[in-house]
């Protein structure tokens, strides 16, 4: 008769049953993918996308090339996922944020709720260091005012679906607003917001307002709310209507008025993955 041989089973390795030298080399290992996250993320909100380099990357990062190809796959999969790392969960507190005031709210929502959806998850993730910080708020006006093709064809593809819940729940609180002008006005004011976070004296120049008065994020984002929504809400420009500037126009010839057409559409282009945007609120 066999004897059945029972095979001891192999222990997977965990943190506790490695050695020194393989804690040491795990440690090692996450610490230069964190490196390269953080320098792509330093470079990117510094000078854009096209100013990057493996280079600059890697040498900030005290790392090698064969480190991005090994934890990423290269430098667009690096910077994919520097961006994910700020924006996925940001973007997902926004979502809970809106579908929380639309199921409560329901037709006494409103335009600074929608604002509010966008802008407080960004704000309170902006006060948490473990999440970036400060440094979140320019990380979004750069990643939504950066030209790159490569960064806004990223944000349209990933949170195209996000841009037109909000994009949705704006067209529900303003009915009046054809699709077009609602996207023109969205474009402008969330561009706007990003090129202010985009700049490095934004916390200076908040500061200089207050007057050494604290300011309370309500607050802050009060003050947003007051502008933004004004211009949400501003008097359609009747078809027949006379403009203002044509005349403006006009005194200084055909140099002016040969600028090149501007796009008819932008809401096509989401006014939040452009982000804004805000697409993002990320703001």
């Amino acid at each position: 008769m066999r004897t059945a041989i029972t095979v001891p089973e192999t222990p997977v390795p965990t943190r506790s049953t490695l050695n020194p030298s393989s804690r040491a080399s795990l440690r090692t290992s996450g610490n230069t993918k964190t490196r390269l996250l953080d320098a792509a993320e330093t470079l990117f909100i510094d000078a854009g996308y096209e100013a990057m380099s493996m280079r600059l990357i890697t040498a900030r990062a005290d790392a090698n090339l064969a480190a991005v190809n090994y934890h990423f796959g290269g430098k667009d999969a690096l910077i994919h996922a520097m961006l994910s790392r700020r924006l996925d969960g940001l973007n997902q507190g926004r979502l809970a944020l809106l579908e929380r005031f639309q199921s409560s709210l329901g037709s006494q929502l409103t335009c600074e709720h929608i604002l509010g959806a966008m802008f407080i998850p960004a704000l309170q993730q902006s006060r948490c260091i473990e999440k970036s910080g400060p440094a979140l708020l320019r990380l979004l006006g750069r990643a939504y005012t950066d030209p790159s093709p490569f960064i806004r064809n990223f944000l349209r593809g990933v949170y195209a679906e996000m841009a037109e819940r909000f994009f949705n729940a704006f067209q529900t609180v303003l009915p009046h607003l054809p699709r077009e002008e609602l996207g023109w006005r969205l474009h402008f004011c969330i561009g706007s917001l990003a090129g202010i976070l985009a700049g490095a004296d934004t916390d200076s120049r908040i500061a200089d307002f207050a007057q050494g008065q604290r300011l309370e994020d309500s607050q802050l984002i009060g003050r947003l709310a007051l502008v933004m929504v004004a211009a949400l809400k501003a008097p359609l420009l009747l078809p027949n209507s006379v403009c203002q500037f044509a005349s403006m126009f006009a005194e200084h010839g055909p140099v002016l008025n040969s600028a090149a057409p501007l796009k008819t559409d932008p809401s096509s282009e989401s006014p939040f993955a452009h982000d804004a945007a805000s697409q993002h609120v990320n703001a």
